[in-house]
């Protein structure tokens, strides 16, 4: 039976407009986010260190006054977010609690080598156990990300097949997954890899049951609204799309003419900010970002 929090998550994230930011860089894209920020390598030591350094980074916005719940409809998180505190609560319980913005986990780790143009996920042996964590301080769902890189149908079932048996673990652990088949923006097939994804994603939504509910985290696509079907569909909470390499102008564009999928970005939403900003800059910068996105996941 879902708690109550999960019944106003599920209601928040189904009726009310606005964006979900990506705050889950992990491993080997931290270094890169820091960098962009503005923290440099020598700044730390190790990894116990840079993740520290990025926990600061993540704090300094979900504490930002322009971080809130009335246009950030969730935040998705690194476990190493999922294990700190935020001004003294678990990150998740804060997220929710203070600013009603709702958790979601990253829960894959990280992707097998490239096969037939595409890149599943690796083996995630500890799932059962990160779930039960993830129950445990209120996370209303998951993400995890494969990578298409052409249209090969092959390499595109892999990806999708893996996406949604796991995603029925999920599923049966009380939480809702988010499903992310991204296509590489680089892809010299982009359009045709993304042809072929769409039918594949439709053959295992339809294949669940009335009650089995996923949300799709997809990239912008070539032709507009072309993933009109999966957003209307009965067993999709969301579509959400990820900004993958496109500047944030690009991206927010590009999902202006999406209508009904909303943004899921994480480098498009930290492009601007940096760790030598006074708050004042800081907070000014992060809101005028915040409101692009709202903006463009509108329409």
């Amino acid at each position: 039976m879902a708690s109550e929090a999960q019944q106003a998550m599920l209601s928040k994230i189904k009726d009310q407009t606005g964006f979900i930011a990506a705050l889950d860089q992990s491993g080997g894209s931290t270094p890169k986010a820091l960098k962009l920020y503005g923290v440099n390598e020598d700044a730390y030591s190790n990894d116990e260190e840079m993740f520290s350094a990025v926990h600061a980074m993540r704090t300094r916005i979900i504490t930002s006054p322009a971080f809130n719940g009335y246009r950030v409809l969730g935040a998705i998180l690194f476990e190493n977010t999922l294990d700190r505190e935020i001004e003294g609560k678990s990150s998740a319980h804060f997220l929710w609690q203070e600013k009603q913005v709702v958790p979601f986990l990253k829960v894959d780790k990280g992707l097998a080598d490239e096969e037939n143009g595409a890149q599943v996920m690796k083996p995630m042996p500890g799932l059962d156990e990160l779930l039960a964590k993830a129950n445990a301080q209120d996370v209303f769902g998951t993400k995890m990300r494969s990578v298409i890189k052409m249209a090969n149908l092959d390499g595109i079932k892999a990806v999708v097949k893996q996406q949604f048996d796991i995603g029925k673990q999920i599923i049966a652990a009380g939480l809702v997954p988010i499903i992310e088949p991204e296509v590489d923006i680089n892809s010299p097939q982009k359009a045709e890899a993304e042809a072929l994804l769409k039918i594949e994603i439709l053959a295992q939504l339809n294949a669940l049951s009335a009650d089995q509910v996923v949300m799709l985290k997809l990239t912008l696509p070539e032709t507009a609204n072309f993933y009109t079907e999966l957003v209307e569909h009965p067993n999709v909470l969301k579509v959400v799309a990820l900004s993958g390499g496109y500047s944030r102008e690009e991206a927010n564009q590009r999902l202006t003419e999406n209508n009904g999928m909303i943004a899921s970005f994480s480098r498009a939403l930290t492009e601007g900010v940096s760790a030598q900003q006074s708050d004042e800059e800081f907070n000014a910068t992060l809101d005028a970002t915040i409101e692009s996105i709202y903006q463009a996941s509108r329409t």
